[in-house]
């Protein structure tokens, strides 16, 4: 409960930040310098208590006196040797002067310089490739940050003072990076259809992930793998699941600098350890990626831009990834692409899910031929069928397709899912209860009337190798049969209430008196109107 409590506080910490912002530019662009300038003060705040653990052997009860003990030691000839080891741990050295302490102190005392807060954006920058171009999308310059430099060194200022409120000091990783993950999906609602290339929402991340992740919760060493990470998000969610979390290994591509460099502050406010994470920003279909290192996962999770236009060139048809299909996903239309790109990159015993849009389960031409394919080969596992309008960048209804490398059998068990949902304002929404009733489902993989339908190959095969989910699934609902005698005599009592409303309404009108004689012919008129 404290956890949750201690969250809360946080939550509310970060988002009084955004107030501040929220009146000069939009999400999509505020939420980097918010996001950036929190991740600063975690670097900053995690290397003071490492420095003041590595001198006091204990943590520091406040970061100030941790920055007075740093200081302190940078006088002492063994300064050196203490910078190499803190190098070697965190992987970048703040100087005192670059401190996020040292900039919130000076913001209160109104003598920030934001040339500094560039300065220290730079250094760590520089000091390691896991850190290379992270901040490039904070401007500090911007003029959306006020008129003037007084004006723009103002608002920054005053987001370092707010933010300085949050005490990282005494909050567990998990918390900070759970805050953070709320942040970016309070942006994904605020910035609407722009979030769909960073935002996963949770609850198809949960379902993705405890499907992905079933049978090798136990396994040390787990690898996991998503070529459109976004912010890292789903990826993230492999650690809430796994047993031995703590050695799990994640790889993941995203073609967006900005999300890209929001998923890398992601994994390390989650607590990643720089060795587990292996994270690229580049195009995921135009040029293959993992090659050089470990290339197939045990579990490979992925939510790509639906429908998406790619290249499609002839040459792709010799790309290991593509090549046993005869053909390509069409030009228009990538999702089959994306699909055969995270297959490939699952290894034998592993699983892969994959949300896509519904058109992949029945599209023909070149996508038909692409799913016979995996269908005849047993690659497709089972087919969920989602609500509409979970995601804030589309609101037609999705599907989880989930497979499988290699299987004895080729039934495809159909899940529909469709009504299992909140109904929001502007999403809808899955409750804790909704997932665990579709892991259920999964889990069973048994026809259930109404819910689930275990469809042999031969039902599929009979179907010509379409997949849309009503051809197994019936969730018809019955109307309830009409009583006729009952309805006859509800239409006859209220035809008692109409006239007896009508006589008690003529009765007042002939009541009514006016020495008026065009409003005695208006109320003559209608009597005579009622009385028909």
């Amino acid at each position: 409960m404290a956890e949750q409590e201690n969250s809360k506080d946080l939550i509310s910490v970060l988002w009084s930040g955004a107030d501040i912002l929220r009146s000069k530019m939009d999400a999509n662009e505020y939420k980097d310098y918010l996001l950036g300038i929190v991740f600063y003060k975690y670097l900053s705040d995690s290397f003071l208590i490492k420095v003041y653990d590595l001198i006091c052997d204990e943590k520091p009860e406040t970061l100030k006196i941790a920055l007075n003990v740093y200081i302190d030691a940078l006088e002492d000839e063994s300064a050196e040797e203490l910078k190499d080891e803190i190098k070697s741990s965190c992987h970048y050295v703040i100087e005192p002067e670059l401190t996020y302490t040292n900039f919130a102190e000076a913001a209160r005392n109104n003598s920030f310089n934001r040339e500094q807060l560039q300065k220290a954006f730079n250094n760590i920058e520089q000091s390691d490739p896991l850190f290379a171009d992270l901040f490039t999308d904070i401007d500090l310059y911007s003029n959306r940050l006020g008129t003037g430099d007084q004006k723009q060194s103002d608002t920054i200022a005053s987001l370092l003072k707010e933010i300085d409120k949050a005490d990282l000091l005494n909050t567990d990783t998990d918390v900070l990076g759970n805050a953070y993950e709320y942040l970016i999906g309070q942006f994904a609602s605020e910035t609407g259809k722009k979030a769909g290339e960073f935002y996963t929402p949770q609850a198809v991340s949960k379902i993705l992930t405890r499907i992905a992740i079933s049978g090798q919760e136990n396994k040390k060493g787990l690898s996991v793998y998503d070529p459109c990470m976004g912010s890292g998000s789903l990826l993230l969610n492999a650690k809430k699941y796994a047993k031995e979390s703590i050695y799990i290994k994640y790889y993941g591509q995203e073609l967006m600098t900005s999300t890209y460099n929001l998923a890398r502050m992601n994994m390390f406010l989650h607590g990643i350890a720089p060795e587990n994470q292996r994270l690229r920003n580049g195009d995921t279909l135009d040029s293959d990626w993992p090659t050089e290192e470990e290339t197939d996962f045990n579990m490979v999770l992925m939510n790509p831009p639906y429908s998406a236009k790619w290249s499609a060139a002839a040459g792709f048809l010799q790309d290991e990834r593509f090549s046993d299909y005869g053909v390509l996903a069409p030009k228009s239309k990538a999702d089959y692409a994306f699909l055969l790109h995270g297959l490939y990159h699952l290894k034998n015993n592993g699983t892969m899910s994959i949300v896509l849009p519904h058109g992949v389960l029945f599209r023909g031409a070149a996508e038909g031929k692409i799913r016979e394919k995996l269908l005849r080969s047993g690659n497709i596992y089972a087919i969920i069928g989602l609500p509409a309008n979970l995601f804030y960048n589309t609101s037609i209804p999705t599907c989880i397709v989930v497979l499988k490398k290699h299987r004895d059998g080729r039934d495809v068990l159909f899940i529909d899912a469709s009504k299992k949902f909140d109904k929001g304002k502007k999403q809808n929404t899955m409750t804790d209860e909704h997932i665990d009733a579709i892991v259920d489902l999964y889990h069973k993989r048994e026809t259930i009337d109404k819910e689930s339908y275990l469809a042999s190959f031969e039902d599929i095969e009979k179907n010509d190798f379409n997949l849309n989910i009503p051809r197994y699934v019936d969730n018809f609902e019955k109307e309830e049969e009409i009583n006729l005698n009952e309805l006859l005599t509800e239409m006859k009592q209220t035809d008692d209430e109409i006239k007896k409303t009508q006589n008690e309404v003529l009765s007042c009108l002939k009541d009514l008196t006016s020495s008026d004689q065009d409003i005695m012919l208006s109320i003559n008129c209608l009597v005579e109107m009622i009385e028909g």
